[in-house]
């Protein structure tokens, strides 16, 4: 007889297709690892191109279990783990791309350095959506740009996932913060305490009304294309132009002739090459921190998806319109 403990876990078999909930041997935390609990699995537009069959480069073929971002209850303590200890409310960008395991199952075990302690003040749900964007719009705005007391910080797409993050973030390091959006998600950017901009307007125009046409100090571009190439009008001369999808071609000139200079993210590299992995832990504790303060606030879809709605919840994320639009980023109740 097999007495040993198993868990669901939610199967992505084939690009596009439904998921399958299956019983699975349960982990054990390895050396240096935790085994959590996951309560919450935050989705993110990322998980459903790997659902797609897409995105070649977070490394992960299906059939898999998805899901990066998590939020639960340390269970288990590997050998060599400081910091944490069973029954710890933890949250982390912990898997889901590579090798690492996702976070669609009723137990992960984790990279304890790529975790930190839950903010006290959030559910489980609003802490599971955060840990993705809030690296990177803080490797963004923190670590390449440096923002400093006075900034002036445009965010491109400042109602979106990283974006709503990264507003809060420029806004908590005393920048002055501007966030192109469209109309409806303006009175949301005015309660963060960000000036909305016109996604619709034409960057000259917007650039000559706010900045009196010197541009911005930073500009953090959240959606790559034409809002990229905008960002390299935006940002002043001597400026800082970040970018998260700066994957295409672009005209180099509007910022050469600034002086400007422009910093790319790419939030997975420390998965896929267990590469700097403590900074994450140390981003997300003072992230929590923010979050405890009142600085920093996660955009939560309201709607309510269990392991058996996952394919609801990434139709949803992936682009559902009118009603079926998400206002916020989408959280999946595992526990």
């Amino acid at each position: 007889m097999n007495t040993l403990p198993t868990m669901l876990a939610a199967f992505a078999d084939i690009a596009n297709g439904p998921f399958n909930l299956r019983t699975v041997a349960r982990p054990n935390a390895g050396a240096g690892e935790v085994l959590i609990r996951v309560h919450a699995s935050g989705t993110n537009p990322l998980d459903t191109k790997i659902h797609a069959g897409q995105a070649a480069h977070a490394r992960r073929p299906l059939p898999t279990v998805l899901g990066m971002d998590m939020a639960g209850v340390v269970e288990q303590v590997g050998s060599g783990v400081t910091g944490f200890a069973a029954g710890d409310d933890v949250y982390g960008l912990i898997g889901g791309v590579g090798a690492l395991p996702g976070t669609q199952a009723q137990y992960v075990a984790a990279d304890a350095r790529l975790l930190a302690h839950k903010p006290s003040n959030l559910t489980m749900r609003e802490a599971a959506i955060l840990p993705l964007v809030t690296i990177t719009a803080w490797e963004g705005l923190i670590d390449r740009a440096a923002i400093r007391t006075g900034d002036t910080v445009l965010v491109q797409g400042g109602a979106g996932g990283v974006g709503h993050v990264a507003v809060q973030i420029a806004l908590a390091h005393g920048a002055r913060v501007f966030a192109t959006a469209f109309a409806q998600d303006h009175d949301y950017l005015r309660g963060l305490g960000a000036i909305p901009i016109d996604a619709t307007q034409d960057v000259d125009l917007y650039v000559a009304e706010h900045t009196e046409g010197r541009g911005f100090d930073v500009v953090y571009d959240t959606g790559g294309g034409a809002m990229l190439d905008a960002s390299f009008r935006a940002v002043r001369r001597f400026g800082h132009v970040v970018s998260c999808l700066g994957w295409g071609t672009h005209a180099l000139a509007p910022l050469s002739f600034k002086q400007a200079t422009y910093s790319g993210v790419f939030t997975l590299h420390t998965l896929l090459a267990d590469e700097g992995r403590a900074h994450y832990g140390e981003i997300l504790t003072a992230a929590a921190a923010m979050a405890e303060g009142g600085h920093l606030l996660p955009r939560l879809d309201p709607r309510q998806f269990t392991m058996d709605q996952i394919g609801d919840a990434y139709d949803a994320v992936a682009g559902g319109n009118g009603t079926h639009r998400a206002r916020g980023k989408i959280a999946i109740t595992i526990a």
